[in-house]
């Protein structure tokens, strides 16, 4: 089955995350601190705080800092209380756009989103105006060249759901949410070790920029990407790097 994830966009897309170091720390401990509140301290009881304290191991983040903003979720030390919001949008060219926040201060972070949108070509939609084209779902990407059939056998016996060959031969193999770590682990297992792997908005469709688009696109997503409150940002555009 060909996919429409191109390879050279998933790869800039990384890229660029791997730039912005600097905010990882501060995003991996509003992913914990919610993740804990929500469903509690315990990583081995709480999956979504068990992918949270992964990403802070994968961001050297030492282990002191991740029980101290567990412990201030579960309210054994006093802390900022952060809420989840998710807001939608437009980019250039109808590119849709999903920015999840985590915020103490709903009225700036929506004043904050709207600005970047309207200052850099983009328009703030309504809740469900954009959604509907994303599925969220546990993704891996494998380069070109990975063994197609190792991955689809291990992945499917692991229960993914589907293994998308895309056009320059990328392998993603997607999940649903709570079975992503079973395949994950599956497959570093027999030693298939995935360039990305994330529990993520996936774009059902895509939409081709080039040119001064493509560079309108790059840059009202590196706002987006570098407001304080922002977590993560989906899009389903393909960039012409």
């Amino acid at each position: 089955m060909a996919g429409h994830s191109k390879w050279a966009n998933i790869q800039h897309r990384k890229g660029r995350q791997d730039e912005k170091r600097g905010k990882v720390w501060t995003r991996v401990i509003r992913e914990i601190m919610v993740a804990a509140r929500q469903g509690g301290g315990d990583p081995n009881a709480n999956p979504r705080l068990r992918l949270a304290v992964d990403k802070a191991k994968a961001a050297n983040m030492p282990a002191d800092t991740v029980k101290r903003n567990i412990d201030k979720a579960t309210g054994n030390l006093e802390g900022v209380s952060y809420e989840e919001i998710r807001y939608e949008g437009y980019g250039i060219g109808g590119a849709a756009i999903l920015v999840d926040c985590m915020t103490d201060n709903r009225v700036r972070t929506v004043a904050e989103v709207r600005h970047a949108f309207s200052k850099y070509g983009g328009n703030l939609g309504t809740e469900g105006s954009v959604a509907f084209q994303f599925k969220h779902c546990g993704q891996m990407v494998f380069a070109p060249g990975t063994s197609e059939d190792k991955v689809m056998e291990i992945a499917l016996e692991a229960g993914a759901e589907d293994v998308v060959t895309d056009e320059d031969g990328a392998i993603e193999v997607l999940t649903a949410p709570a079975d992503f770590e079973a395949v994950r682990d599956a497959l570093q297992a027999a030693g298939l070790v995935p360039e990305v792997a994330e529990v993520t908005m996936r774009a059902e469709n895509t939409i081709e920029l080039q040119g001064e688009d493509a560079a309108r696109m790059q840059k009202l997503l590196d706002v987006l990407e570098d407001l304080d409150d922002a977590q993560d940002v989906f899009h389903n555009a393909v960039i012409d790097a």
